[in-house]
């Protein structure tokens, strides 16, 4: 396979270091350990040679968002690269929950009582139980996904009643305005309910969110660069 030529940063820094030297500043600004945050490349619409250039460099956690599309890439790169950390983020469809149980290691956008119920299920039957973050439609979008803000304590009811690996909360802030206010709700939101994961942070915002709490952060064209679809 043709080696990815690697993405790098306006000042010539391999783009994965980059974004690690920037998230590690963050959270000393912070006075956070920079080991608690975990990188997640997003690499929905990635080709497996671009994957496997930044796996190569030490990144360990990757993102998609089609249960289709990661089904197609993900058994073999697992095979060549043993121990890649793999997350679902964004929607979900309760009749893909037993191939995303099968196939993820975390689910971020578990935001209805279907779901949970047909996570469960799943779980039950494979054997294997894949971290769930609860999505919080934080800026009450009615386009986007997420439970309401006022739901988030009955969801939690039912995700905890269910026996699922309850992560913490994950949001994404509406889009071309200023994400801190929205990190912050979430973070309080998390406190509030004695959650410690909060997956919150793309490729505009992840200092922002590393200085208000972020545990996980979503980055995809920082890492890659534009997205090809």
């Amino acid at each position: 396979m043709v080696p990815h030529e690697d993405s790098r940063d306006d000042d010539g820094l391999p783009a994965l270091e980059s974004v690690r030297a920037r998230i590690a500043r963050a959270a000393r600004v912070a006075g956070r350990d920079p080991s608690e945050i975990e990188l997640i490349a997003i690499s929905k619409t990635q080709p497996v040679d671009a994957i496997l250039a930044l796996a190569a460099q030490g990144q360990a956690s990757f993102g998609e968002n089609r249960v289709q599309e990661a089904q197609a890439k993900w058994p073999a790169l697992r095979d060549a690269v043993p121990g890649l950390r793999l997350h679902h983020v964004g929607q979900l469809q309760s009749n893909k929950a037993d191939d995303a149980v099968a196939l993820f290691d975390a689910i971020h956008g578990v935001d209805r009582p279907s779901l949970v119920t047909a996570l469960a299920r799943a779980m039950e039957r494979a054997g294997r139980r894949p971290d769930c973050f609860i999505q919080v439609n934080i800026g009450e979008e009615p386009q986007k996904g997420g439970c309401a803000i006022a739901d988030v304590p009955s969801l939690l009811a039912e995700v905890r009643a269910a026996g699922l690996p309850l992560a913490g909360l994950m949001a994404v802030p509406p889009a071309d305005t200023e994400a801190a206010p929205y990190f912050a709700l979430l973070a309080k939101i998390a406190r509030d309910h004695g959650l410690a994961g909060l997956s919150m942070g793309m490729s505009g915002d992840y200092e922002t969110a590393v200085m208000l709490g972020a545990t996980h952060v979503r980055v995809g064209t920082a890492l890659f660069g534009a997205r090809l679809g």
